[in-house]
């Protein structure tokens, strides 16, 4: 689990490793039921105290996110938390903001952008033929 704390954006570095943790979950790279960082490895490996660490697992736990576990870690949950489509439909909600942006600098308008968006969801979606000779 790679996680990066910057002490100069304001944000304090629980809520970072809070945000960072969320959107591991959300987009898939940790998976239910894996473990996460011992809290004492993790304040090691960010240079932090123990404490900051222990703060952001119980505002995960909190939240739905994670489940610790007495003596035996802390683990992505097993059930689908809400929060966790939230969480992916905000980066995605960003993402499309982004987009929708650096269309309209460049003089594409909507239309034209969610046809190529089309055009690049068929691309790539397995084609008929592959499907086929795979069986």
């Amino acid at each position: 689990m790679q996680i990066h704390i910057s002490s100069q954006d304001g944000v304090p570095i629980y809520l970072q490793i809070v945000s960072q943790v969320k959107y591991l979950v959300a987009s898939g790279r940790l998976s239910p039921g894996e473990e996460l960082p011992a809290i004492r490895t993790l304040a090691e490996q960010l240079v932090i105290n123990p404490n900051t660490v222990a703060r952001a697992y119980r505002e995960l736990e909190q939240a739905g996110i994670v489940t610790m576990r007495r003596t035996a870690g802390t683990y992505v949950s097993d059930t689908t938390s809400p929060l966790a489509r939230r969480e992916r439909l905000k980066i995605v909600t960003q993402r499309v903001d982004a987009l929708l942006a650096e269309a309209r600098q460049m003089n594409i308008n909507t239309d034209t952008l969610i046809e190529l968006i089309h055009e690049r969801d068929e691309a790539m979606q397995p084609s008929a033929t592959s499907r086929t000779t795979e069986k």
